[in-house]
């Protein structure tokens, strides 16, 4: 007697090896898109820890601009700009110094603007800024004993190829810096 494969017990064995490929590829593919998506949480962190270093440090160092040069009016450590959603102030080196939000219909970034210098982005193509805010406005004048003080609001989210929009990871942040220079009366 012939020993050998019956056509049913070909086809179970060929149904069961495409249930179990099927089953490593998924799970092959949900390793994959998780991988990108902690990947693109890491970048985001990663630009989101060095813009509100970097910003906090500049507004940190901020000086009083005596004459209003760069503010616009006298004795003032800061001015909101781009409605709200920027800030200008005379930076350690005497220049003036501005952060802003940019935004345009392909892109949204955190600009920053030294002097009659072209502004440059803090943030990278990777990156979608939703939101940047300015606040509070009511301790950055000279008629109290009050340190200045700023308050960043930023909600970020990343731009991943391969990622639908509800898979980019987002992160929203605040942070008050209080200036260096102690502000005193004159």
């Amino acid at each position: 007697m012939k020993k050998g494969l019956t056509i049913i017990e070909l086809l179970v064995a060929m149904t069961m090896l495409s249930l179990i490929m099927g089953a490593i590829i998924g799970i092959f593919t949900a390793v994959v898109r998780g991988q990108m998506r902690a990947l693109a949480s890491q970048q985001l962190l990663d630009q989101t820890s060095y813009v509100m270093e970097y910003t906090g440090r500049a507004l940190r160092m901020a000086k009083k601009d005596s004459d209003g040069a760069c503010t616009g009016t006298a004795h003032l450590n800061y001015v909101k700009t781009h409605s709200g959603n920027g800030i200008k102030f005379l930076n350690y080196k005497d220049e003036c110094q501005e952060f802003y939000w940019a935004t345009t219909t392909e892109t949204s970034k955190l600009k920053e603007k030294i002097g009659d210098n072209d502004a440059v982005d803090l943030t990278s193509d990777k990156m979608e800024v939703i939101s940047f805010n300015i606040g509070p406005d009511n301790s950055w004048d000279q008629d109290d004993e009050l340190q200045p003080r700023v308050t960043i609001f930023l909600d970020i989210r990343g731009k991943l190829t391969g990622l639908k929009t509800t898979e980019q990871p987002e992160i929203k942040v605040q942070t008050t810096v209080s200036q260096r220079n102690l502000d005193t009366l004159e």
